[in-house]
């Protein structure tokens, strides 16, 4: 089985939205550390599990400086960024996003 790990950092703004009130509704910003963990059994015929720079254009290249509620079609917690990010990777199985110091939430696809 081979692992490759992808680190990224962008900077983006959001706002939720929540059922309880919170300053978070509001726009504000955060430079989010997101790291990629795909796998495969087989290298493809370039000798990879997949391209570090085709991750980065599959994630950064969406999301870096923008406001992530234009641009994604559901309310951008942590939690749905790590899940998005997982479904737009190839061999994807794992995604943490780190919105600040101390706050990361994990995606973990299911063994199927």
């Amino acid at each position: 089985m081979y692992t490759v790990i992808k680190r990224l950092e962008i900077s983006a703004a959001h706002s939720l939205q929540l059922s309880y009130p919170s300053k978070c509704t509001t726009l504000h910003g955060h430079n989010w550390i997101i790291t990629i963990y795909c796998r495969s059994h087989e290298l493809n015929a370039d000798g990879m599990v997949t391209d570090f720079s085709h991750i980065k254009e599959q994630v950064a290249g969406k999301l870096d400086h923008r406001n992530l509620n234009d641009v994604l079609p559901f309310n951008p917690t942590a939690e749905n960024i790590a899940r998005w990010v997982c479904e737009q990777v190839e061999h994807c199985y794992r995604v943490e996003v780190q919105e600040s110091e101390g706050n990361t939430a994990i995606y973990e696809k299911e063994e199927d």
